[in-house]
């Protein structure tokens, strides 16, 4: 069975997610030793201008999203942008691997944990239980979708095979994702821009979710109000925002460990510093 990772960027008016997904290709390479393909809205741009060569296939699918949301960059700056996330419902129609790790472009790998998660038992992994790189941090928007509703999983890292299961499971998704007002409203999500985490997470309470296991270890995060500072090969570094104390922060690093990074502008930074 063909075995690959799946990335899904489409550039905005500030944020280089092609450039990030670059970047992770290049870390995945290193550590899992899997082929990268990525789906973008413009093939031409990425053949022409960035180090295409680091993914397996370029896959050009349009994104018709016309949503917009705040982006944060550290605690005391942030910009409303384009908000392109409607292609991830279609990962198991353009996915050219029979079991694929599909992944946020943030995600950074930093070691070879998901290396043997391709051979799972499981139709589908998914993250639920996650901690902050501070580890005593709690933020419960990533407890529940709601105060009142059910509980958060994580689309940043996914596993799936090519079963009918999956693929009911993804039509389900975009189910979700073109009648999303309504499901907003059932399950009280005061946040009305569609968010890939909420669809899955009402995915996984409305089937039958025995044939859903769980990605190894935990979501390892930093939001969007901590900054990316420094990076050293699997070292970053960071400036972590205090809780309760606009604009102050701990430095905090991880070593040799995969880390979701939220704030997309401070990646975008370190990123430009390293390729």
């Amino acid at each position: 069975m063909s075995k690959g990772v799946l990335l899904f960027a489409n550039n905005n008016s500030q944020i280089d997610y092609v450039k990030q997904a670059c970047y992770l290709a290049k870390k995945i390479n290193k550590h899992l030793k899997v082929p990268v393909s990525l789906v973008t809205s413009d093939k031409k741009r990425v053949t022409d201008y960035y180090p295409y060569e680091v993914f397996d296939q370029i896959i050009e699918k349009k994104s018709k999203n016309n949503f917009s949301k705040r982006y944060n960059d550290g605690a005391l700056s942030h910009k409303k942008l384009e908000f392109n996330n409607d292609l991830r419902p279609q990962a198991y129609k353009l996915t050219p691997y029979d079991v694929t790790l599909m992944m946020d472009t943030d995600y950074i790998i930093c070691n070879d944990l998901f290396k043997n998660v391709f051979d799972t038992e499981h139709d589908l992994l998914l993250y639920k239980d996650s901690t902050d790189i501070t580890l005593h941090r709690d933020f419960t928007e990533f407890k529940r979708i709601s105060d009142t509703s059910i509980d958060f999983y994580w689309a940043t890292c996914v596993v799936f095979k090519k079963t009918y299961f999956t693929k009911t499971f993804f039509e389900l998704i975009e189910h979700i994702r073109q009648e999303w007002v309504h499901y907003a409203n059932v399950y009280q999500l005061s946040q009305r821009v569609y968010r890939n985490d909420y669809s899955f997470s009402i995915a996984v309470n409305l089937m039958d979710n025995h044939k859903i296991g769980s990605m190894p270890g935990k979501m390892l995060y930093s939001t969007d109000k901590d900054v990316l500072f420094e990076v050293e090969e699997d070292k970053l570094k960071f400036l972590v925002e205090k809780k309760d104390r606009l604009g102050q922060y701990t430095a905090v690093y991880t070593d040799k460990l995969n880390v979701h990074v939220m704030n997309k502008f401070s990646l975008n930074r370190m990123i430009d510093g390293v390729m």
